[in-house]
């Protein structure tokens, strides 16, 4: 028995360093283009005195305000703060990152003059965000539910705080995929074949 689900459904490719936005439609998978006009979206947001930038905006103003422009943050998402493999990640970070008092990473910038802290999900949120209006602009329609890839080697704590980020960015997380997965299916979808086959 099928569900109906209400709104437009994407696939988001959440991305360490640049995301895309996908819809079924003619029968084939479209990848969206941004309003830059390109296929990915850097996985990029920073803070100022103003505003929220996320993507291309965020990453192209990061020599001015490096302490506020946060990438990488999946390297971040369902870690302990006191996890060696966390500490090594965050030697190669820019902006300031501490711990609260569940031993959490909180990420600390300065937001419209004030100290703010967010964690890695509500940052990833941000990006996942910028994928649904993507997808909302493409469509003319309002889009509730998506279907996000995470690397096949995410452990159960990585996939829930994806999946976290996605209740936060306001849609309905149908799965967390495995990026390879996902790749195999739409070549397979491409395709267009019945018969079995190995994708290496």
């Amino acid at each position: 028995m099928s569900v109906k689900l209400e709104g437009e459904t994407i696939g988001i490719d959440l991305g360490t360093t640049y995301s895309c936005v996908g819809v079924w439609q003619n029968d084939k998978v479209e990848i969206i283009a941004n309003d830059q006009g390109n296929r990915t979206t850097p996985s990029w947001v920073a803070f100022n005195d103003s505003e929220k930038l996320v993507g291309e905006s965020a990453k192209n103003q990061v020599s001015m305000n490096p302490n506020n422009t946060i990438y990488d943050v999946k390297r971040l998402m369902g870690y302990k703060f006191s996890d060696p493999t966390l500490q090594k990640e965050l030697k190669n970070l820019h902006y300031k990152v501490s711990s609260n008092n569940n031993d959490l990473p909180i990420i600390n910038v300065e937001y419209k003059n004030e100290n703010k802290q967010f964690t890695p999900q509500e940052i990833s949120a941000f990006i996942l965000e910028k994928m649904k209006k993507i997808g909302e602009a493409y469509l003319g329609k309002e889009v509730k539910n998506a279907v996000v890839t995470v690397p096949a080697y995410f452990n159960d704590a990585q996939r829930q705080a994806t999946k976290d980020a996605g209740v936060i960015a306001g849609l309905n997380v149908l799965r967390i995929i495995n990026e390879p997965t996902a790749a195999a299916i739409a070549y397979g979808l491409d395709k267009g074949t019945s018969q079995e086959r190995n994708v290496l």
